[in-house]
């Protein structure tokens, strides 16, 4: 931060000193001296108030905080909202923008992969409050101090916002600190719709999850945990809506994507790496803080249907396998999660309340943190109050808040204005004791984190720390193991040195006629890339099906062949006809492929977020495939459409995988 005058002290003139003397970092506040140490007098009364003291346990700061607090403070406190930066077009169309945009290549590039969705084009209930204050208001009226940053900006300019929300936030009366969580940045996608990624960023780029899993190295997914945490913070992202601990058993469902595959152990171990490496053991100043959803896991969705809409709204448990989704949040539980966050849907079937999770006491208060003691933050997902009420439609918006804080929420997400909230409290619906307790989880996050004594980031640090060459290769690394070969029947690869190659991406994103075949010709050694099939020994086609992306269902039936999805499937069996044919699929769920899979398909690669180096390295056998199905894909849409919801596919039984769970094949 050298364009910055700061008050930065750090003092260690003695050992002791050395160990209890945190950096503090001013801007708007005073400093008192204690003997030899420094405090920031954050509330600038010319005093030292237990809240400012960090040599106190965080539990004394916390209660004297909560103390001085107002109920209005209280409340803004409990909310957290998307917050705009000058210029973002998130929410133009629905997708990330605003940000880096890398020149695009032949083939299958990440950017390729940005779906032209918009997360509230069908809302049954409305459009979400997500923009009600502006950043200044919302921070000084309406006393919020969380944010979510769904903008795609460069790092510089990220950690220039950071700071000066930081600014404005240590000038208010009692100097508390924001906070600034925001969706995944790490990784290549399918489907960037805003509330699910960010796309292509400036950030190290990873597999999607499904390719971290498919890894099956739980020590590298630690790296890249450990990797995307540093460069987070180097820009003031202090807290993740991530990851998913949600198991793919629904083939159908438009989340798998974001999902570590359907086996509860497997998730399990990523979940535990994820938590710890972006965490640490516990919170701390080097911490980012990580909020595990869906609770109890938004997988087993009734047809696939998504519970963003009504006719998704039902959760359902046909195998009786409630508890085979409950055990990845054990683990994330068991690493320190910071927060969970409840899915939209309400669970179905007699022994269950059939209202939202949010809403749903059983599970909240006597599941989650009774039964499994989880004492951290329950934070809500965007929007259940007033767009997604599942089975409280016919409360008021008033008894709604209610019943949400007496099941145990402690943050509403999607709302920016407190006033509803205030009005809850003032009619005692809920005692200003409840209030208290949540408001006390929020600080406890922060005192922890460190922002109290030093919110602040230096911005050349965050130019030097995103994407920097150390990340990029440990990325490079992932997005090659992520890769699994799924059959070699005729031995075909890897692919001789001088082979003749032509090499076509088929990736239709519904926005533009025609733009579905791409044929590269890169610059890779010991291949020889050609123009046309025709001049080639071997076709290289790589397939990208998209549904077009979660927020653009309609609530009619879910097909997974690839005909449904953007496939043109008489295309891929003409080149398979016609010459020798590896051909690679990217799986964002898992796709029925019998409409090729007719004795032709004889070389068949999965990809789950990758890029066009990687793939070719495992063509040729640079790097040997060691990857491994994070999940099974169905024999055809007979299987799908018999599934049992909150069954994985290798417990479906015989005749329903094509490829199993685990398989995976090198060289």
């Amino acid at each position: 931060m050298k364009s910055r005058v700061l008050i930065a002290l750090l003092f260690a003139s003695s050992s002791l000193l050395a160990q209890t003397q945190p950096v503090l970092v001013a801007m708007k506040t005073p400093t008192l001296r204690v003997g030899k140490l420094s405090f920031k007098d954050l509330n600038k009364n010319n005093k030292l108030d237990k809240y400012e003291d960090w040599r106190l346990p965080v539990a004394e700061r916390v209660k004297d905080l909560v103390s001085q607090m107002t109920l209005e403070e209280k409340l803004g406190f409990m909310l957290i909202s998307t917050t705009r930066m000058g210029g973002d077009q998130v929410f133009n169309n629905g997708v990330q923008g605003g940000g880096p945009r890398p020149k695009i290549t032949d083939g299958f590039n990440e950017e390729d992969l940005v779906q032209n969705t918009n997360m509230f084009t069908r809302k049954p209930l409305g459009a979400p409050n997500m923009s009600a204050a502006g950043t200044t208001k919302g921070v000084t009226q309406f006393h919020l101090r969380h944010f979510i940053l769904r903008a795609n900006a460069e790092p510089a300019i990220m950690a220039k916002w950071s700071n000066n929300l930081q600014e404005l936030c240590e000038s208010t009366r009692l100097g508390i600190p924001a906070i600034v969580a925001s969706n995944p940045r790490n990784h290549v996608t399918t489907d960037a719709s805003v509330g699910l990624s960010v796309g292509v960023t400036s950030f190290s780029k990873w597999p999607g999850e499904l390719g971290l899993a498919a890894m099956r190295d739980f020590p590298l997914t630690r790296k890249f945990a450990e990797t995307a945490a540093k460069e987070w913070r180097a820009v003031g992202l202090r807290k993740g809506y991530m990851y998913m601990a949600d198991l793919a058993t629904e083939p159908r469902w438009g989340r798998v994507e974001g999902t570590f595959g359907e086996d509860a152990d497997l998730t399990s171990n990523m979940i535990t790496q994820i938590v710890l490496g972006f965490q640490g053991n516990k919170l701390s100043n080097t911490s980012v803080a990580m909020t595990t959803k869906h609770f109890p896991g938004g997988g087993p969705q009734e047809g696939g249907q998504d519970s963003h809409f009504d006719w998704g709204k039902f959760a359902h448990y046909p195998g009786g396998m409630f508890d085979f989704h409950v055990k990845p949040f054990k683990a994330a539980i068991a690493a320190g999660t910071s927060a969970i966050m409840p899915y939209y849907s309400a669970p179905k079937g007699k022994e269950f309340e059939e209202v939202g999770f949010s809403f749903n006491k059983a599970m909240i208060g006597d599941l989650l943190q009774g039964k499994l003691g989880f004492h951290g933050i329950i934070n809500s997902d965007t929007g259940p109050i007033e767009m997604m009420p599942w089975g409280v439609e016919n409360l008021s918006i008033e008894e709604r808040y209610q019943k949400a804080l007496n099941a145990g929420v402690d943050i509403f997400s999607g709302a920016a204005d407190p006033t509803t909230l205030i009005e809850v409290v003032k009619k005692g619906l809920v005692k200003e004791e409840r209030i208290n307790q949540s408001v006390a989880k929020l600080l406890t996050e922060k005192f922890e984190l460190g922002l109290f004594e030093n919110p602040y980031v230096d911005v050349e640090e965050a130019v030097k720390t995103v994407g920097n060459p150390e990340a990029v290769a440990a990325a490079e690394l992932a997005l090659r193991k992520s890769i699994v070969l799924l059959r070699n029947d005729d031995k075909r690869l890897p692919l001789a040195k001088k082979t003749k190659v032509y090499f076509e991406t088929y990736f239709q994103s519904g926005r533009n006629a025609g733009e579905a075949i791409k044929v590269s010709k890169p610059n890779y050694p010991g291949l020889e890339f050609v123009s046309t099939k025709e001049e080639a020994d071997v076709v290289l086609l790589w397939l990208i099906p998209t549904s077009g992306g979660l927020f653009s269902s309609q609530g009619s039936k879910i097909d997974l062949n690839l005909s449904a999805n953007r496939i043109d499937v008489n295309h891929v069996n003409e080149i398979l006809q016609a010459k020798p044919t590896i051909v690679a699929i990217n799986y964002t769920n898992p796709w029925v492929i019998e409409e090729i899979d007719k004795g032709a398909a004889k070389s068949i690669i999965a990809t789950f977020g990758t890029t066009q180096d990687a793939l070719l390295d495992i063509v040729t056998g640079s790097y040997k495939p060691t990857g491994k199905m994070p999940f099974t894909t169905p024999i055809n849409q007979a299987a799908v459409d018999s599934n049992k919801s909150d069954v994985p596919g290798y417990m479906e039984g015989p005749g329903y995988g094509l490829f199993a769970f685990g398989h995976g094949l090198t060289y």
